[in-house]
């Protein structure tokens, strides 16, 4: 259990969410196992965990600028005020977490209460709790989820708080302290080393993706465990198992023929008849699916009225884009308003493509360089649109 733990740990900080020192995290095996030691408050954790019918239970105090981001967003949030919940708007949310209780007091009996509800709770001026039910890696994924959910929605409400001239001094000074610090851990990396060419042979093929894959999860494109990625050959489509973590694709890539010869497919990812279509639709046939945050919020910017916006990620009837990059609506899975009948056709005539409050799609020919310059240019793109956008409405 320590070594599962400490790789979860690790990730976290990889990820730049918190400091190991920073964070508890409880599991039980034969007792209860820690970290490190409670302090203070702190306690009260193992109350919550001895009162739930989970396998592990995680708390953070975030790193900047996701703290001062988290203190903002439940500040300055009417709705926080008035239901003690957060509503973001991304998928991620809506597929996850559907809303995020807010918890005035550290005490085991309000945090029990907040996650036999929702899977995340935000401890007001101290951080984040989540739990797994039977993993702590479930832990990890909730926490991760959170994190991202409350990135987007801080940066898109500013936005939209400045287009309405509706945000304070105060949230225009807290804005321009947390962008100092968002511009250094979102400040794009160069370009990996990828591998170059056609793969030799199927393990080849796995050798590339999981190198494509590492590569994403390092530039911040995506949290390890979100995204998918594929690979195109003759009659095989090889893709992320669904679930799985793009940092740790070893044993995880199935190779579905295209025949439909198999059901092997039934584990693969759930957007495979995405990249399918996509495949047969562009010839193209290295593909990355990533989450990138200012990509994900430029998506959701739209000063249009009248609009249902509870129909707007999946059913959206307007040609939008920004820079130039298509934006798209559409669901995960395969129904009538999936993103299968919206990002295949956008990606004939661009490298890329945003979906709407959920993610970027790229894709090139033969490895995944040109797809991974793609998603690294289209979010560096969205963070200088968003920036200039701000500046544009006075908000330096």
């Amino acid at each position: 259990m320590e070594r599962v733990i400490r790789k979860y740990i690790g990730k976290i900080e990889a990820q730049g969410l918190a400091c190991r020192n920073d964070l508890l995290f409880l599991a039980r095996d034969a007792d209860i196992y820690a970290n490190r030691p409670a302090v203070g408050s702190e306690q009260e954790l193992f109350g919550v965990l001895e009162g739930m019918n989970c396998s592990a239970l995680l708390f953070a105090r975030l790193a900047e600028p996701y703290r001062s981001i988290l203190d903002e967003v439940v500040l300055r949030d009417d709705i926080v005020a008035e239901s003690g919940c957060l509503f973001p708007r991304d998928a991620e949310t809506r597929t996850f977490l559907h809303d995020i209780p807010v918890v005035d007091s550290f005490s085991a009996e309000a945090i029990r209460s907040a996650l036999a509800r929702r899977k995340t709770a935000i401890i007001r001026n101290h951080g984040i709790v989540t739990y797994g039910g039977v993993t702590p890696e479930q832990a990890f994924i909730f926490f991760s989820s959170a994190c991202f959910t409350t990135f987007v929605k801080y940066f898109s409400d500013t936005l939209r708080g400045a287009q309405q001239g509706a945000l304070s001094a105060g949230a225009i000074a807290g804005f321009c302290r947390i962008w100092q610090e968002t511009e250094r851990v979102c400040s794009v990396k160069g370009m990996p080393l990828l591998h170059a060419g056609i793969p030799a042979d199927e393990d080849a093929v796995c050798a590339m993706m999981a190198e494509a894959g590492r590569a994403v999860v390092e530039a911040h494109l995506v949290d390890s465990c979100f995204g998918n990625i594929s690979y195109g050959t003759d009659d095989t489509i090889f893709i992320s198992q669904t679930g799985s973590s793009l940092d740790e694709l070893d044993g995880c890539i199935d190779a579905v023929p295209l025949a439909g010869t198999s059901s092997v497919g039934i584990t693969a990812s759930s957007e495979l008849t995405a990249h399918r279509r996509i495949l047969e639709g562009t010839g193209l046939n290295a593909i990355l699916h990533g989450h990138p945050r200012f990509s994900v919020i430029m998506s959701m910017d739209c000063e249009r009225s009248g609009c249902d916006r509870e129909r707007c990620y999946k059913a959206c009837p307007e040609s939008r884009s920004v820079a130039g990059i298509p934006i798209v609506s559409g669901e995960i899975g395969t129904g009538p308003t999936a993103l299968l009948h919206t990002v295949p056709e956008a990606l004939r005539h661009s490298p890329g493509v945003i979906v709407y409050g959920h993610g970027v799609f790229t894709a090139g020919r033969d490895d995944f360089r040109e797809a991974f310059a793609a998603l690294q240019r289209i979010e560096r793109t969205c963070m200088d649109t968003y920036r200039t956008k701000l500046s544009a409405l006075g908000v330096h």
